[in-house]
């Protein structure tokens, strides 16, 4: 047993790392919070989070189920990680909303709260794509019940920020379902009232409701990698992730992500070393400034390139949303 321990390409000793890797996520992501969340995340970067995303999106999903109140931080510490490793955003993504497709299909209220506003700070951070909120909003207010607008008005007032800046035209094509569904007045009161705060809330353009607090805006909007999920696709959780395999290239994978953690945790000491040492020659700092708005240069056509599709996108889905009859 000790030689198995010993030798790091045993099974018994990936195991124990495994293990070790478990725990330590899982400790990682319960405590994180809005004030040391800067503190926890290169920590996070220190464990292998390739060979761990499904632990990890296992993790987020429990600790949010349970302290729904902290789902802005969990959606905020998975936008980092998103900018870096875009697979593991996406994996928790598909399975927050295979979660939100059961919970719908079930009845099952607790499930389905915790997942639309895990979807809504997701949209908020820019993770996933707003389409997939209109697309969702479509299906709750489709055959309003208590329940469903209930949850819409929750899931608005989360996200309803970002969508007016976004999407203004799709946000105004659910506020007049809203509107039909009060004049049809076959909801309960209870739930008539939440519709009108609603109102309110839009009425005061969502003052109180920001998008993301500024403690947890952490990623610029050029380095967010946004998906497109959308609630008609088949969607394969990967749930063989979450237990453990043994790796025929453990060693290999492991000196790699050495190699990646390396380039992701030692950015900031680079980046403050070349600010220092730019200090010094002015002609550095000339060539440095053109090659700079070179890039520049190249990132607007980029993301007018990028806009553009996402224009598209979204006109082709509101051309669709109009189209329905509500």
């Amino acid at each position: 047993m000790m030689k198995e321990t010993q030798d790091k390409s045993s099974v018994e000793y990936q195991r124990l790392t495994w293990d070790a890797l478990r725990k330590s996520i899982n400790g990682l992501v319960n405590k994180v919070n809005a004030t040391n969340i800067k503190n926890i995340i290169p920590e996070l970067f220190a464990e292998n989070l390739i060979r761990g995303r499904g632990l990890f999106c296992r993790s987020c999903m429990k600790s949010q189920m349970a302290s729904p109140g902290f789902t802005d931080v969990f959606a905020a510490l998975v936008a980092v990680v998103n900018t870096k490793f875009p697979e593991v955003g996406e994996l928790l993504l598909r399975r927050i909303v295979l979660q939100l497709k059961r919970a719908y299909k079930r009845n099952d209220k607790p499930q389905l709260l915790a997942a639309v506003k895990f979807v809504a700070h997701l949209v908020n951070q820019q993770v996933a794509h707003e389409i997939i909120a209109l697309e969702l909003l479509t299906v709750l207010l489709e055959n309003p019940t208590d329940d469903s607008v209930e949850v819409a008005v929750g899931f608005v007032t989360e996200c309803g920020s970002l969508l007016q800046d976004l999407s203004p035209k799709g946000l105004h094509g659910i506020f007049e379902r809203f509107r039909g569904i009060l004049h049809e007045g076959e909801i309960d009161k209870r739930v008539q009232f939440l519709i009108e705060g609603l109102f309110a809330i839009r009425k005061a353009k969502f003052q109180g409701y920001p998008a993301v607090r500024p403690e947890l805006d952490l990623v610029e909007q050029e380095d967010q990698l946004t998906h497109e999920i959308s609630l008609q696709d088949e969607i394969d959780p990967e749930i063989t992730l979450d237990i453990f395999k043994p790796d025929p290239q453990f060693l290999e994978n492991e000196k790699r992500y050495e190699e990646l953690k390396k380039t992701i945790l030692g950015e900031d000491s680079e980046d403050e070393e070349g600010s220092d040492a730019g200090s010094g020659d002015e002609e550095d700092d000339e060539d440095d400034d053109e090659s700079d708005e070179e890039d520049e240069e190249q990132m607007k056509i980029q993301d007018e390139t990028e806009t553009n599709l996402i224009n598209l996108r979204r006109t082709i889905y509101l051309t669709i949303m109009s189209s329905v009859d509500f």
